[in-house]
């Protein structure tokens, strides 16, 4: 069902110190910064040669990285996104092996455009499951 690893998330208190050592320091490609209203972030992507790596600032006190950096004051991986050929597809299937797709349920518009959909994290190990569709 799972496709290309897309991305690896880390939430950054700072998503232009986060930039500039990752552009600075090991020389990457680093995107310039585009709020995401919608989901409360602001983001900017690392483009590697494999995969890219998602910066994740809160955007507003309500922001759901902002949770997460008060349990994790230094930041730290946040999610990894998979690939999926045809996400409603990959949904139906996830919930009827037992998977929790987070929120409504239905897909919204993610940072690359495309529909994406979140997995509850107790059920992969402890890990938040993004799924963006190909």
């Amino acid at each position: 069902m799972i496709g290309r690893l897309n991305h690896v998330a880390i939430a950054v208190r700072d998503i232009a110190a986060a930039s500039a050592l990752y552009r600075d320091t090991l020389g990457a490609e680093v995107s310039a910064a585009v709020p995401q209203v919608e989901h409360g972030v602001t983001t900017v992507f690392v483009t590697l040669p494999n995969t890219k790596i998602e910066f994740l600032e809160p955007l507003g006190a309500d922001s759901p990285i902002a949770k997460f950096l008060e349990r994790n004051p230094d930041g730290g991986i946040h999610h990894l996104c998979y690939e999926v050929d045809d996400i409603i597809v990959a949904r139906d299937q996830l919930k009827a092996r037992g998977a929790r797709v987070l929120g409504s349920g239905e897909p919204k518009i993610g940072a690359h455009g495309k529909p994406v959909l979140f997995l509850h994290p107790k059920d992969f190990n402890g890990t938040l499951v993004e799924l963006e569709q190909a």
